[in-house]
């Protein structure tokens, strides 16, 4: 008798798994997805975000879904472009000299879904990276703060659009 419950609830953990994950993504029927390039039309233009921002959202999904990489025709389609990298100071010293600094990325994005609709949307999404006013954003500096930044970003897109959050 207690095999037979272990059988079912196996059976049905791993039929479920097609439509919800482990980590909450509702991907409904959906098989595939797109991430199209996203363009980077900041005034400041810092170069290679936009391919490491695409490839980053790519890989989270890939990471977190059981969803199919395509070029073309996806049932999730992601696009937009990177509006915003700026740098800030963000705290004074005594003596009036900035402190700290804050890159602030935002990015808008339009998201598709071609099996439902109705969860189509477009935003912006943005955070931000403190480090001293005494460091250029520069070398490892620049890459911890804009892989930080993405990290975020991308997670909060991942769960606008396939988490209901």
């Amino acid at each position: 008798m207690s095999k037979k419950i272990i059988v079912l609830i196996s059976l049905f953990a791993l039929t479920s798994c097609k439509y919800y994950s482990f980590t909450g993504a509702d991907i409904g029927n959906a098989e595939t997805f797109q991430v199209n390039y996203f363009q980077n039309n900041a005034q400041l233009v810092e170069p290679g975000i936009d391919r490491d921002f695409t490839l980053q959202l790519q890989d989270l999904i890939l990471s977190q879904t059981s969803l199919s990489l395509t070029n073309s025709n996806a049932d999730l389609i992601y696009e937009g472009e990177i509006t915003r990298y700026y740098v800030a100071p963000m705290t004074a010293t005594a003596d009036d000299r900035a402190a700290q600094n804050r890159l602030t990325i935002e990015v808008n994005v339009r998201y598709y879904n071609t099996l439902e609709p109705e969860k189509d949307f477009e935003k912006k999404f943005s955070f931000y990276f403190d480090f001293p006013a005494n460091q250029q954003l520069t070398g490892a500096t620049r890459d911890e703060a804009v892989t930080e930044v993405f990290t975020r970003i991308t997670q909060d897109i991942f769960n606008a659009s396939l988490t209901n959050w």
